[in-house]
């Protein structure tokens, strides 16, 4: 979708985030059974505070004034950990996920050499796209009765900004 806009997300968007990421993982919840994910128990309070961390990224995309999507960045040394990707149920599967994905590498600090995402085993769609953004599975880890599928990419040697410029070339234009 080319009308997207991708910026960080301050605290006074922490009520329209916190909406949005409900609104996308009940079907996480519905596939797993447990209305309890992180994502959907989180408290606005808990949300605020989170995006306030210096070592935390939020980063937001917007149609227009909507913000259709997000994902929160944990930053740690030289590596970059994704979580609670969150695209809202109607515009799914439109390709903001994966724009939200490479955004991410605009934010991350030089000396980040590798990013990690995690997401349950049975989540295909999502497995699917990390894979197509270059995350490789590293290993599963049960936590009560979910199992995470955990995946890392690593950055090249230029760091997380030519990472970036490469993944805004056309496809055809990327190096196989």
């Amino acid at each position: 979708m080319d009308d997207v806009k991708i910026d960080l997300i301050t605290e006074e968007g922490a009520g329209e985030l916190l909406t949005v990421r409900r609104a996308a993982f009940v079907t996480e919840a519905q596939l797993y059974g447990d209305p309890n994910l992180p994502a959907l128990t989180q408290s606005l309070t808990e949300l605020v505070a989170d995006i306030g961390r210096p070592d935390v990224v939020t980063l937001g995309a917007w149609i227009g004034h909507r913000l259709v999507g997000s994902v929160r960045v944990e930053l740690e040394a030289e590596r970059a950990t994704l979580g609670r990707l969150a695209v809202v149920p109607d515009l799914q599967g439109r390709g903001i996920g994966t724009q939200l994905l490479m955004a991410v590498l605009q934010y991350l600090p030089e000396q980040t050499k590798e990013v990690w995402v995690f997401t349950g085993q049975d989540s295909k769609h999502n497995l699917a796209m990390y894979n197509k953004a270059g995350y490789e599975h590293q290993f599963d880890q049960h936590t009560g009765d979910l199992t995470y599928a955990y995946l890392r990419r690593i950055l090249g040697e230029d760091g997380p900004e030519a990472d970036a410029e490469l993944a805004d070339l056309p496809e055809q234009d990327a190096p196989a």
